[in-house]
């Protein structure tokens, strides 16, 4: 392509889509149909620039007319409530619908794993002796100790706070390392499930894995699945990278990094209710088996969350990305 002859031809037309974006005043028919007209053939030649020709300065003008072009033919849009509510029961329930085939046999596997480490630290007190001082791990096991009173210790408030942090950065850790191949992800679940494993094999030795299980399930069902999923979307996004299907690495990556952002934001409102029964629930004065049922309340409400409305919408169409109107515009190029 000679350039400077393809400037000349089209610099025009260019200048011209120029001034109508300049307008302060509201185009007349006549001129939105000249300007949906340029723009459509700016497009047209940003494309064929970029595929014979990539000026840098050229290819710039180009690309911020387009841009403002579209902006302006396509109208600006605005976020609203409408959108948060989609969100929650429609894009974010679908993408981990979608996607249960992957966190499913993780929370499946990590639980194996957890239950094996808590059976091999209960059946061998020279493992035990491993993670501590016997006076420490008694100290930590005894009634009204470590265990039990690390839920009490600290404002309910400040504490649920605390608490839906630390899951949030767990939790973010998943789905933004999975890229990596899925290998931080696996580091980040094996620390998870040797904590869970130790505290179930400590107190199961000291004959206390009742108590134990008492402060566990009213709030670790629900924390324990959100880390599930996201660990598991993250490793899909890892094994995107290995083999993308029928898409371009640099588009499947795209498509299921947006997921993953998405899947992330819900997650961290499924934290913070879990991090408000930790604060709240596991530490009241309650029956055990009130605290235990309430937990189990808000892990069957989730899976009938994800299940109903994600299943009604993952088979009406929706992947949990962002809608069409939102992603940038793909251009053809030349092979």
């Amino acid at each position: 392509m000679d350039l400077d002859v393809f400037v000349t031809a089209h610099g025009a037309e260019w200048d011209r889509l120029e001034t109508l974006l300049r307008r302060k005043r509201r185009l007349t028919g006549a001129e939105a149909d000249e300007l949906v007209a340029l723009y459509q053939r700016t497009t047209t030649h940003l494309s064929l620039l970029l595929s014979s020709a990539p000026d840098p300065a050229l290819t710039g003008r180009l690309t911020s007319l387009v841009a403002r072009a579209r902006s302006k033919v396509t109208g600006a849009r605005r976020s609203s409530w409408r959108d948060a509510a989609g969100f929650f029961t429609t894009s974010f329930p679908a993408a981990v619908y979608r996607l249960r085939h992957w966190w499913i046999p993780t929370a499946v596997l990590s639980l194996t794993v957890a239950a094996l480490l808590a059976w091999w630290i209960a059946a061998h007190p020279e493992v035990q002796s491993t993670l501590g001082a016997p006076q420490d791990l008694r100290e930590m096991t005894r009634p009204g100790g470590e265990y039990e009173t690390y839920y009490s210790n600290h404002p309910a408030a400040a504490f649920a706070a605390q608490v839906w942090t630390n899951n949030a950065q767990a939790v973010a850790l998943c789905l933004v390392l999975g890229s990596f191949l899925g290998v931080p992800v696996l580091w980040v679940l094996f620390e998870n499930m040797l904590n869970l494993g130790a505290g179930l094999g400590l107190m199961s030795s000291a004959g206390r894995l009742d108590t134990f299980l008492g402060l566990l399930l009213p709030h670790g069902l629900l924390e324990l699945t959100a880390v599930f999923v996201a660990a598991g979307i993250g490793l899909r996004l890892g094994w995107t990278v290995i083999d993308p299907g029928p898409r371009t690495r640099r588009i499947a990556l795209a498509e299921e990094g947006r997921t993953a952002l998405g899947v992330a934001v819900g997650l961290a409102a499924v934290l913070f209710v879990s991090g408000i029964l930790e604060g709240f629930v596991t530490p009241s004065g309650l029956p055990t088996w009130a605290r235990i049922t309430i937990g189990i309340v808000a892990e069957l409400a989730f899976l009938t969350y994800v299940y109903v409305l994600g299943g009604r919408a993952a088979r009406a169409g929706e992947t949990g990305d962002v809608t069409a109107t939102d992603r940038a515009a793909l251009l053809p190029t030349a092979a």
